[in-house]
């Protein structure tokens, strides 16, 4: 019996959780015992304020010491003597700083030729030795202010002397030498006084400037000043590795980093803008240096700046050798030379570069390639978003060619190469994606490679995660940061080195540092062995993706691009109408298929190929479906073909998503399909509104035959959208909008017949019959309140009668109140300003009999709706007698009767109390 997995990858796999769990206690014990010494009392001698290491071990000299809380603020310290000083000295040197500018600028002409050399050279000694002798007393703040004067002093002294000494020399030239001057003595001196802090600094930003004015005093090319600028830059890498302080450190960091981006730039538009090939060859030189002297200092620099120094170097190295072929070829085909150049960087991971180096030349590969795909997005836009056009004239006739029925102004023989740039791209994700176990194989080295200062401990020992120690360096072992569990400090997990963990016998889990090479899949390997990325304790912060999505990402790209190459290449060669509609539709179905075969073998562990497959080939089936819009034998043909190639595939599919979006898609085309037969029939758009229920009607009987099955919901819906569209369509026309209303009644019913459609569709059906019926009223100018509302009483009376007959104890409000509501009371109100008899006759003689059923069958709603209606309706028509009677009688006689009342009330008060309760008590009773 075959295993599935092999037993070796399942035992591979079994060994990396084993690895994980450990790693995980351990972390767990040492957070443990940081939580118990913080809960023991604060050791006498500490120091309040917040531990930095309250998420690892206890910082080293307090291992006792809780932490402060997060956002803890210690209270306002008063200034220190030290800090007035250094604001005192900081104004006092810059008070100086404008005196000796001044003086030089504006007193200098009133001095002789030697008042003036002895008084700036006095000062500026002065101000370079007291320094010296400061330091020695311990005044080291004041020392640096004097010596921010003495910079000052000597860059005025240079000023003076080129004014005075020697006015007629260029200036470019004699700044580049004061400036080489200068940096040279400031070098000296702050090696000398290596207590100050300033002197090396202003030599590092004063050796920024002899190459580049030297080149601009020579007069020299572009490119000659490209190379200074970039010997400068190399100058401040070196001074940025072994330079001494880290203000000095800094200062080469950011001057090399904006000379090399400048010679860059010089070299980059000098091979753009080359008349040929072998004028770019001399910019193509510098850009080479260049990117040899990134990978140089990226050799030896911390992370950031590594992978920062690999992408520049990339980046330049493409621009250098892709620039010699695209200044031969046409301006729109240089693309493919950088492209080029772009993929043939991949090849640094069998190299011996230093792996952050290396990542950073593949993110400039990625960039390439990205930045050549991003070209391609305009005419990709065009090509789907064109045929929208066609809406606003459909039918209108075949176009010649496929860019006159996109209604484009892109210069498409600009683009000629874009299709070829889509494929190349699209060639190489899918062989990527046929081939990635290879390709993992291929980039293991890149991951293994030792990563200088990466680990916890020390480089080869074990754990260390290097090659040296046995082990490959995957993610999670002790040569990848985070080696250790998180909140420890060079502590490897257990079962990241070679040796066996306590407690724990056998030998390290695979994929650590102990175990060989080729033993367990790394996270880049796929499959089902893949490492997941949340191992590995503090490289979970990585949010490394699996292989299997790596693999499937390639996949999908393929497939997009893939898509993407043949609708453009129809787009540049300007392919006959038949041809591209026929194209498009090939592609959709091409795209279904795949969508269909990934989705339903349940081999590829990632969803991301079926799922990208399905997208573009929705988005593929809108663009072919627009642009067939312009004949109307291609809409029938490519509508048609669309329906059943989404029909098909729903049948093909598994159950799930996939075959929900399928059908949908499905009835979406039968929809228009309709609407096109309307059209061809040359009917309205009112009279062609019953025609597109036959999709909704279809929909019915299909969720009819599925019932409870998950697509059926998703398809029905989608035919009651399309029973929407219908009524839309229908609105112009009453009679016709009754009809639709009618029709789509039926179908409602039709569904209301399936228990589990029925809460919802039986509601619909009544409402939609009700509205029809109003419709064709209004249609027919009928103007009696009666005919609008008896079409609701009567049905709700029926509902009413059979809830009460399934249910006695119902209560008659909610079976009758409603229905009598809907016609007693707008009848009631009418009644009142009819001037006629017949209505209210009608309406009494109806509230009269509705009140002796409801006494009959003790129904309180009944009684108490048929009696008020009855009152009402009585008292408007003897207002009008009771009116006459009232001005016939005496003025006296009113009052006397309401005396009489009140005094008979009175005195059968009690009677008149039990009276009122037995009345209650009767309601009360009634249902």
């Amino acid at each position: 019996m075959e295993h599935v997995p092999p037993p070796a990858e399942e035992l591979a796999r079994l060994d990396r959780e084993l690895a994980e769990l450990d790693a995980r206690r351990a972390q767990l014990l040492t957070r443990r015992a940081w939580l118990l010494a913080a809960l023991r009392p604060p050791a006498p001698t500490a120091a309040p304020g917040w531990n930095p290491s309250a998420w690892g071990a206890p910082a080293a000299g307090r291992p006792s010491a809780p932490a402060q809380p997060w956002g803890y603020v210690p209270p306002k310290q008063p200034s220190a003597p030290r800090s007035a000083q250094n604001v005192l000295l900081t104004l006092g040197g810059l008070l100086l700083t404008v005196a000796a500018v001044a003086f030089t600028l504006v007193s200098w002409g009133s001095m002789g030729i030697g008042g003036r050399s002895a008084v700036l050279a006095a000062v500026t000694v002065a101000a370079l030795a007291a320094p010296a002798v400061l330091l020695r007393r311990g005044l080291t703040a004041t020392a640096e202010a004097l010596a921010a004067l003495a910079l000052v002093l000597t860059l005025l002294d240079a000023y003076a002397v080129h004014a005075v000494a020697a006015p007629d020399t260029d200036g470019l030239g004699f700044t580049a030498v004061t400036a080489a001057v200068l940096a040279a003595l400031w070098t000296a001196y702050g090696l000398a006084l290596g207590k100050l802090h300033l002197p090396l600094p202003a030599a590092v930003v004063l050796a920024q400037w002899p190459l580049l004015f030297g080149a601009w005093a020579a007069g020299a090319p572009a490119l000659v000043v490209g190379w200074a600028l970039l010997a400068t830059a190399v100058l401040d890498g070196a001074i940025a590795l072994w330079g001494k302080g880290t203000g000095v450190r800094v200062t080469a960091c950011v001057g090399g980093s904006v000379m090399a981006f400048s010679a860059l730039m010089v070299g980059l538009t000098l091979s753009v803008t080359a008349s040929g090939p072998l004028g770019a060859l001399a910019p193509g030189a510098l850009l080479l240096t260049a990117a040899a002297a990134a990978l140089a200092g990226a050799w030896r620099a911390p992370r950031g700046f590594a992978r920062a120094g690999g992408v520049v170097a990339g980046l330049a190295v493409v621009a250098a050798v892709g620039g010699v072929p695209a200044a031969a070829v046409p301006e729109g085909w240089a693309v493919l030379a950088y492209l080029s150049a772009g993929l043939a960087l991949t090849a640094v991971v069998r190299t011996r570069l230093s792996r952050n180096a290396a990542i950073g030349v593949l993110v400039a590969s990625a960039a390439v390639v990205a930045g050549a795909l991003a070209g391609a997005l305009p005419g990709l836009a065009a090509v789907l978003l064109g045929p929208v056009t066609l809406l606003s004239d459909v039918w209108a006739g075949s176009p010649e060619g496929f860019r006159a029925a996109l209604g484009s102004t892109l210069p498409w023989t600009g683009l000629a190469a874009t299709p070829v740039v889509l494929a190349v791209s699209a060639g190489l994700l899918g062989a990527a994606y046929r081939w990635w176990p290879s390709l993992a194989r291929i980039a293991a080295p890149l991951i293994a490679r030792e990563e200088p200062g990466s680990g916890g401990g020390p480089a080869g020992a074990p754990g260390a995660g290097t090659p040296e120690a046995g082990g490959a360096a995957v993610p999670g072992a002790g040569g990848e940061p985070g080696a250790g569990t998180a909140g420890t400090v060079g502590m490897p997990a257990p079962g990241a080195s070679g040796a066996e963990a306590p407690g724990a016998p056998g030998a390290a889990a695979p994929g650590a540092s102990g175990a060989p090479h080729g033993t367990g899949a790394p996270w880049y390997a796929g499959g089902r062995a893949g490492t997941p990325w949340y191992a590995g304790g503090a490289s979970a912060a990585r949010r490394r993706p699996s292989g299997a999505a790596l693999r499937g990402a390639a996949g999908a790209g393929a497939a997009v691009l893939g898509w993407g190459a043949l609708l453009l290449a129809g787009a540049v060669l300007d392919v006959p109408y038949a041809v591209a509609v026929a194209g498009e539709t090939v592609l959709v179905a091409g795209l279904l298929a795949l969508a269909v075969r990934r989705a339903g073998n349940g081999r590829d562990p990632s969803e991301a190929v079926p799922v990208t497959a399905l997208v573009v080939a929705l988005a593929g089936a809108v663009s072919a479906g627009l642009l067939s819009l312009a004949s109307e034998g291609a809409s029938y043909a490519v509508f048609g073909a669309l329906v059943a190639l989404f029909a098909g595939a729903a049948v093909r599919a598994g159950a799930g998503v996939e075959r929900a979006v399928f059908a949908v898609a499905a009835t979406v085309g039968g929809t228009v399909l309709t609407g096109f037969a309307g059209r061809s029939l040359g009917l309205a758009p009112h009279e062609a509104s019953p025609l597109i229920l036959l999709v909704p009607a279809l929909t019915v009987l299909f969720g009819a035959r599925l019932r409870r099955n998950p697509v059926a919901l998703p398809v029905e819906l989608t035919g009651a959208l399309g029973a929407l569209v219908a009524v839309a369509l229908a609105v112009p026309d009453a009679p016709f909008l009754a009809l639709v209303l009618a029709l789509c009644g039926v179908l409602a019913a039709g569904a209301a017949v399936r228990p589990e459609r029925r809460p919802v569709a039986a509601y619909l059906a009544a409402a939609l019959f009700v509205l029809a019926t109003w419709v064709r009223l209004a249609a027919s100018e009928v103007s009696f309140p009666e005919a609008y509302t008896l079409p609701v009483t009567v049905p709700a009376l029926v509902v009413g009668f059979l809830r009460r007959r399934k249910d006695p104890e119902a209560s008659s409000w909610t079976a009758y109140g409603p229905g009598l509501a809907a016609t007693l009371l707008p009848s009631l109100a009418v009644a009142w300003t009819d001037p006629d008899w017949q209505r209210p006759l009608l309406l009494g003689v109806s509230a009269l009999v509705i009140t002796l059923l409801g006494a009959r069958y003790r129904l309180q709603a009944l009684l108490l709706l048929g009696g008020a209606v009855l009152a009402l309706d009585g008292l408007h028509e003897l207002a009008p007698y009771v009116v006459q009677v009232a001005g016939a009688l005496p003025r006296w006689l009113p009052p006397a009767l309401a005396g009489l009342l009140l005094l008979v009330v009175g005195a059968t008060y009690e009677q008149r109390l039990r009276d009122a309760r037995r009345l209650k008590d009767a309601l009360g009773r009634m249902r």
